[in-house]
């Protein structure tokens, strides 16, 4: 069953964030997702996924810069949201600045 979940709302809301670098973003949260959908796991292989998921989003970094944009405070705001509903949802209990301990931004 497909767990609904409202990704980056205020990113999207926001014109300074260019829509398909949004996309990039959600896109890589969504692999965390599917992965906790459709996978065996465990606390660790989870926290694995989430360090994968922000070594990702950390290369997008300079995509943004280079459209105009960053991954700013909005931005990490909305992604760290996105991040823990995207845990609640499928009752993950890593803390949020854990599930994303790797970011640069």
């Amino acid at each position: 069953m497909k767990i609904e979940i409202n990704y980056l709302v205020d990113m999207y809301r926001d014109s300074y964030f260019p829509d398909f670098l949004v996309d990039k973003v959600k896109a890589t949260i969504e692999g965390v997702a599917n992965y906790l959908e459709n996978e065996a796991y465990t606390k660790d292989t989870v926290q694995q996924k989430l360090d994968e998921m922000t070594d990702q989003l950390n290369e997008l970094a300079e995509e943004f810069e280079e459209n105009d944009s960053q991954i700013e405070t909005v931005a990490r705001e909305s992604i760290a949201d996105t991040v823990f509903l995207v845990l609640k949802a499928y009752h993950i209990d890593i803390d949020i600045e854990e599930a994303i301990r790797n970011r640069d931004w």
